[in-house]
């Protein structure tokens, strides 16, 4: 219990017990940076092997790639996932700053999403040892705010499934993160930039200690971060959408106003002028009553991050060392969000003869924007606890082995402010119950119109909710791994271990939320937890040796066999080949399998419901001919002629589902490597990657089962039916859609990875190229055994980011002296939007390109300043349909434009 409740206090004791021997040894160093590194030999564990080998990263037996410490410092990036997010293997959706509205992890939270495959089928390493969700609770992935990018010494990413390696989680792969341990000294790093519009101001300092020598190292920093904000309305003035061949505003249906529906079917709009008529109301009109909403939201959030970690190792003797890993992150931040809107969570029917009514008829209040209120804020504070204890050693010469336990923890809040109480509407609406004399303890509201209400019906009805929550993980680690014996053509390398995990998470809503009171999504408590035990081998058996066409070629296996407290056993398996053919040319393959359970938010997750981005197929309907498909199930449906949907939004069902049942998946990649004879600093690789996962966890959005449903030939497709979506039989609206998760899909991707690095000198100067491209040949989704295969390969999908079929991602830097820099190209191929009619404006994206330059000076040997420019030509985001904020594919595009960082780095 100690432990669980103190885990930074013991593990800080521990370490500083350390400190004085530790201090004794780096005396020896002779003040100069030491490598604990430098003591091994050439082989060494990389991600994606438990065995330890001699191959290089790039040209091993999958494909990996790697961000090491000095482009890190280049890029000024002061979180992991701009890194990573570049990466041209990273597609889809995954949160960062600028679409932080849509972040399926918590508001706030940044992930990487391999492949875009999802960011729960990545997983995320700190030293090769897995990393506690992150969040406000109940979360589903790591959340890369929790990590300092001052501690990380490289990122190392295996693009290839390995969950007979490292566990069920790496479906799409892997990114292991390594901290720094060659470090002595003293070393302060500070960091300021802004755009060229001079907002989204960042601020970034960190200091770092280490000590280290022969009997190991110790290393603690602080870190601190924190990022402004750009408003929306200072990138896109207002939503646009399309209208008689032009782009127009077209607001929010939800007016300041109040827009309703009167008995007789009229719908009308009331007074939006400040000060003006109170009773004055007229036929509701989009383009003269919608509401702008982009003043009211943010492009980009800020957020702010302190960090303190403390990463060490003590050598007991020869054959015994302690490792030890400390982090704790304290996250803020927050989002501005739209004032909030009655009548989309409780039906709002004033009677004819109601006091505020001017109509004279009964009347349905759909939308009521409270803007008198002024807008919501949503903030979040999340900290994040994470402690490792470990030992190492070996075992005869041939045998290391290590085992840890590895305790994580983070807990949140995440709150809301300026949220109208339901239940208190209604009573002033109540004539019986409220009264308009002074002081009331119940005031009267009118609703009908902007401005009528009085700061005291909105004192009374407006107020903060809070909802705390948590994620856990216990787990406990033992691994072995050396040579078993000698074959004629090498030795056969061994790794075996096993894993006992439980992961916990829960998620508290406030209690107006949980009761439907209060005006927002409502939802459930969540709670749940699940116990996972692991054992594995792997095998590397040298095959040939020194022979015609065959320098070398390994064969290699990997197994696993996972038990689970809820959905019993299941074995995974790896295979592979390394076939040196020349000592310029190999060949390499790997099949795996793999058995991914439902994550607790998953299964567990609460019933809530959300305005989400969504296309109505129907809207415009009886415009196209009458014998068009499309045409005729929406008169079918009763959907109305001359029927315009109205914003771009419908109210979405989405939570968790306890029926779902685990989902398995098989990969297959296949490369090849060439280094030319004729020049040896150049590498080059091609590899070709498959992926298929059936019975797949996934959630269709909105938009696709919409159309799905209405293309098909007489509304046949099981969209249709009422356990996916409803509509209004008055008004033609849809009142009712469905995105819960179900195993009904099966997924099936593959493409081609190339890589190219390349390394010479011009006298002094050293110059290397590294870039890497990936094209998405197929992305097919069934949403249902039989049902239509859904192609999102070089599609924008409005919900699900951006799924372009060429992405790269290409440095070439240079190095002369003191002086350094680099110049990076970042392509997004084109794509078309997958909600969009031919011919519609903004129907496609074209591709584009973001050009980044960073420039280093070494002042003196201990400093050196550099300063960069991000999106150099300031290049816009473009424009598609589906958008998701901003006009454009936030989880894409960047919405920042031009930006500038200075960065100052002092070792003593």
């Amino acid at each position: 219990m100690y432990l669980k409740r103190k885990p930074m206090a013991l593990a800080i004791s521990a370490i500083l017990s350390a400190t004085t021997s530790l201090h004794a040894l780096a005396q020896s160093a002779d003040g100069t940076p030491a490598n604990p590194d430098s003591k091994q030999t050439t082989t060494v564990v990389v991600t994606g092997s438990h065995i330890s080998t001699n191959r290089s990263m790039m040209t091993g037996i999958g494909a990996v790639t790697v961000i090491d410490k000095d482009a890190i410092e280049r890029s000024g990036a002061t979180s992991v996932e701009t890194l990573l997010q570049r990466m041209s293997s990273s597609a889809g959706f995954a949160g960062n700053q600028t679409n932080a509205y849509w972040a399926e992890n918590g508001y706030g939270t940044t992930q990487v999403n391999l492949r875009g495959l999802g960011a729960n089928r990545t997983l995320v390493l700190i030293n090769g040892r897995r990393v506690v969700s992150g969040g406000t609770g109940a979360n589903s992935s790591v959340d890369l705010n929790m990590i300092p990018v001052a501690m990380i010494q490289r990122m190392e990413v295996l693009k290839d499934g390995a969950s007979a390696i490292y566990g069920a989680d790496a479906v799409a792969g892997v990114v292991n993160l390594i901290t720094r341990k060659d470090f002595n000294g003293l070393e302060l790093q500070t960091r300021y930039g802004q755009t060229s519009r001079s907002d989204s101001r960042e601020k970034a300092a960190n200091v770092a200690w280490g000590i280290s020598g022969e009997r190991g190292y110790l290393m603690t920093a602080l870190d601190y971060s924190q990022s402004g904000t750009v408003n929306m309305a200072s990138r896109a003035p207002c939503g646009l959408g399309e209208a008689n061949g032009k782009l127009e505003c077209v607001g929010s249906s939800s007016t300041i106003g109040g827009r309703a529906v009167l008995a007789d079917g009229t719908r009308v709009n009331f007074n939006q002028t400040p000060g003006g008529n109170g009773n004055f109301y007229e036929r509701y009109n989009g383009a003269k009553h919608n509401f702008n909403s982009n003043p009211y939201l943010n492009a980009v959030n800020p957020i702010k991050r302190i960090s303190f970690s403390t990463f060490g190792n003590l050598a007991i003797n020869d054959e015994l060392r302690l490792f030890t890993e400390v982090l704790y992150t304290n996250r803020q931040s927050e989002q501005l969000a739209t004032p909030g809107a009655l009548g989309v969570y409780r039906p709002i029917n004033i009677a004819a003869n109601h006091p505020t009514n001017p109509t004279g008829q009964s009347l349905l209040l759909q939308r009521r924007r409270l803007l008198e209120a002024g807008p919501r804020v949503f903030s979040q504070e999340v900290n994040t606890a994470r402690l490792v204890l470990g030992m190492e050693g070996r075992l005869g010469e041939h045998w290391d082995w290590n085992a840890a336990v590895n305790y994580g923890r983070n807990t949140g809040v995440g709150a809301t402010s300026n949220v109208a109480n339901l239940d208190r509407v209604d009573q002033t609406l109540n004539t019986a119950v409220c009264s308009k004399a002074a002081g009331a303890a119940i005031p009267c509201g009118d609703y009908l119109g902007y401005g009528d209400l009085t700061p005291q019906v909105l004192s009374y009805i407006m107020g903060p909710i809070r909802d705390h929550g948590g994620n856990e993980q216990k787990s406990a680690s033992a691994n072995l791994h050396g040579k078993l014996w000698q074959m004629p053509a090498g030795t056969v390398g061994f790794a075996t271990g096993v894993e006992i995990r439980k992961d916990k998470g829960w998620l508290d809503p406030d209690q107006l939320t949980v009761l439907g009171i209060s005006n927002t999504n409502q939802q459930t408590p969540i709670a749940g937890e699940y116990d996972a035990k692991e054992v594995f081998a792997e095998a590397g058996i040298p095959l040939l040796a020194n022979h015609w066409l065959a320098q070398s070629l390994d064969f290699n296996t990997a197994v696993r066999y996972s038990k689970y407290q809820m959905f019993g056993s299941n074995t995974s398996y790896k295979v592979g080949l390394d076939w040196q053919v020349a000592p310029s040319f190999k060949l390499r393959t790997n099949y795996s399998t793999a058995f991914r359970i439902p994550n607790i938010p998953e299964l567990y997750g609460g019933n809530a419901e959300g305005n989400l981005t969504t296309t109505d197929p129907c809207s415009g309907w009886s415009a196209l001919p009458a014998s068009s498909v499309l045409s005729q199930n929406c008169r079918a449906a009763g959907v109305p002629a001359g029927y315009t949907q109205l914003g771009n939004t419908i109210l979405t069902t989405t939570g968790g589902n306890s029926r779902l049942q685990p989902e398995k998946a098989k990969t297959l990649t296949a490369g090849v490597v060439w280094t030319p004879q004729f020049a040896r600093d150049l590498v080059l690789t091609l590899d070709y990657f498959r992926f298929r996962i059936e019975n797949s966890i996934s959630t269709v959005d909105g938009s696709t089962k919409l159309r799905a449903c209405y293309e098909s030939v007489g509304l046949s497709h099981p969209f249709c039916s009422s356990a996916h979506q409803t509509r209004n039989r008055l008004t033609g609206e849809v009142d009712f859609l469905s995105a819960q998760p179900s195993n009904a899909a099966s997924e099936s991707m593959s493409g081609i990875d190339l890589g190219a690095l390349y390394t010479m000198r011009v006298g002094s100067t050293r110059v290397t190229f590294n870039g890497e491209a990936t094209y998405l040949r197929n992305f097919d989704v069934t949403p249902f055994p039989g049902g239509e295969v859904l192609s999102y390969a070089g599609k924008i999908t409005g919900g699900r980011g951006s799924f372009t079929k060429w992405r790269s991602f290409d440095t070439l830097t240079v190095v002369n002296g003191v002086w350094s820099g680099s110049y990076s190209l970042q392509y997004t191929g084109k794509a078309r939007d997958i909600n969009a009619s031919p011919g519609d404006i903004g129907d496609h994206a074209p591709a584009v390109t973001y050009h980044n330059a960073q420039l280093k000076y070494a002042l003196s040997k201990n400093t050196s300043v550099s300063f960069g420019i991000d999106n150099l030509w300031d290049k816009k985001p473009p424009f598609i349909q589906s958008w998701t904020d901003a006009n454009t594919d936030t989880m894409t595009y960047d919405l920042l434009g031009r930006r500038w960082y200075a960065k100052l780095i002092y070792r003593m």
